[in-house]
C-alpha cells in the first residue's frame, strides 16, 4: 500500500470517529429534549399557594384578580399575602393596562361585504331588526334592487315608523345587544325617532354601551367629559374613557388620546405615548394621525424607516376599505345633499 494510501485510511478513521462523537451529541440534545417534555407532561396543572406553599390543583385556587400572576389554595392565604403581593401586583397591573392601550387595532367589518367599516358613524347605518351595522355601500347596492324596502342583512322589511325603531332598539338592549344601548343614546343625544334630547340619558346608555365592550361608547362618553356634555367638565375621566375607547379597538379614541398626550408632553418633551398612539391609529388607516406622523418624520420625531413603514400600513388598511358601491353611496349623498336618514329610508 502506498503512502497516500495510508493517509486516506487515517483521514477516513478521523471522519468516522468524528461522526460517531457527531450522533452522540445529537442523541444528547434529543435526549435532553425528551426529558424537558416528560418534566412538563408530569407537572398536571398542579400549582404552589404563594402564600404557604401548599400544592393544589391549578384549576380549583384562588387566582389574584388583579394581576392573574400568583395562587392561593384558599382566601385566608390570599388575604394573608396580600401585603407582600402588592408591589409585584400593582406593576404587573400597569404592565397589562399599557400592553391593552398599545396594542395593534383589529378592524371591525361589514357583515355583508367583510370590508373594513368607515370610522366615521355616518357613513354606515344601523339596523333595529337584526342589531347589525352595515355600510352605506352594502345598503345602497340593496336600495337600487329588488329589496329597495328590506334590510340588506336579515331582509326582514325596514321600520317604518320612529315607535317600531324604538320597540326593536329596546329588545336588542334587552338581550345584551351593545349596539342597540350606543344608538339608543344617539335618539337621546340627538332628539331624534321621537326621543325628546337628553344628554344624561345618553351619556347612561354609552356607559352600558362601553361596559359590553362597545369601544364608540366609551370613546362618545369620554367626548361628554371633555367637553361637559351632560357632564361636569373632568379631563381625568375624559381620558379614562378614552384609554378604555382604544382598548376595545376605537381608532378614533386612539387619535384623541393622542393628542391628549402630546400636549401633556409639550411641558417635559416626552412625546412617546402620543408617538405611539398616533402610531397606531395611522396604520389603522386614520388620515389625521398620518398627518402627524409625516411631520413628526419632518422634525425628526420618527426616522424614516418608522414613516415608510406607518404609510404601507396606513394604505393597505385604507384599501380595505373601498368600494364601487360606498363611493356611489357617497356621491349619491353629496349630491342630494341630504340626510342619510332621508336617502336610507
Amino acid at each position: 500500500m502506498s503512502t497516500t494510501d495510508d493517509n486516506n485510511d487515517g483521514i477516513n478513521e478521523e471522519i468516522t470517529d468524528n461522526k460517531e462523537d457527531c450522533t452522540s451529541c445529537e442523541q444528547n440534545n434529543v435526549d435532553a429534549i425528551t426529558e424537558g417534555i416528560d418534566s412538563v407532561a408530569i407537572d398536571n396543572g398542579i400549582e404552589t399557594c404563594a402564600a404557604c406553599g401548599k400544592e393544589g390543583d391549578s384549576d380549583e385556587m384562588n387566582v389574584c384578580n388583579k394581576c392573574k400572576m400568583v395562587k392561593y389554595c384558599n382566601v385566608t392565604c390570599k388575604k394573608k399575602h396580600r401585603k407582600k403581593h402588592k408591589k409585584a401586583c400593582e406593576k404587573r397591573v400597569a404592565e397589562l393596562y399599557e400592553e391593552a392601550l398599545f396594542k395593534e387595532i383589529e378592524p371591525e367589518e361589514c357583515p355583508i361585504c367583510m370590508l373594513t367599516l368607515p370610522f366615521d358613524v355616518d357613513q354606515s347605518s344601523f339596523f333595529s331588526c337584526c342589531g347589525k351595522i352595515i355600510c352605506d355601500g352594502c345598503v345602497y347596492a340593496m336600495r337600487l334592487s329588488k329589496g329597495k324596502d328590506l334590510c340588506a342583512f336579515c331582509r326582514t322589511p325596514i321600520s317604518s315608523s320612529d315607535e317600531e325603531i324604538i320597540r326593536q332598539t329596546k329588545k336588542l338592549m334587552e338581550k345584551g345587544n351593545a349596539e342597540a344601548f350606543y344608538y339608543h343614546a344617539i335618539h337621546f343625544q340627538r332628539g331624534i325617532h321621537g326621543m325628546p334630547r337628553d344628554w344624561v340619558k345618553a351619556n347612561g346608555l354609552y356607559l352600558k354601551a362601553g361596559e359590553l365592550g362597545h369601544a364608540p361608547g366609551y370613546h362618545a362618553l369620554g367626548k361628554s367629559y371633555a367637553h361637559g356634555s351632560g357632564v361636569e367638565v373632568d379631563k381625568k375621566k375624559a381620558k379614562h374613557y378614552y384609554e378604555l375607547a382604544v382598548m376595545n379597538g376605537s381608532v378614533q379614541a386612539t387619535y384623541e388620546l393622542a393628542a391628549l398626550e402630546h400636549r401633556q408632553a409639550i411641558a417635559n418633551e416626552h412625546y412617546e405615548r402620543a408617538k405611539k398612539l398616533y402610531t397606531i391609529a395611522a396604520k389603522a388607516g386614520h388620515e389625521e394621525s398620518l398627518e402627524l406622523v409625516k411631520k413628526g418624520f419632518m422634525t425628526g420625531v420618527y426616522t424614516k424607516d418608522e414613516y415608510a413603514y406607518t404609510l404601507r400600513a396606513y394604505q393597505k388598511r385604507r384599501d380595505v376599505m373601498k368600494s364601487d358601491e360606498r363611493d356611489e353611496a357617497a356621491k349619491v349623498l353629496a349630491a342630494l345633499h341630504l340626510r342619510r336618514s332621508q336617502f336610507f329610508s
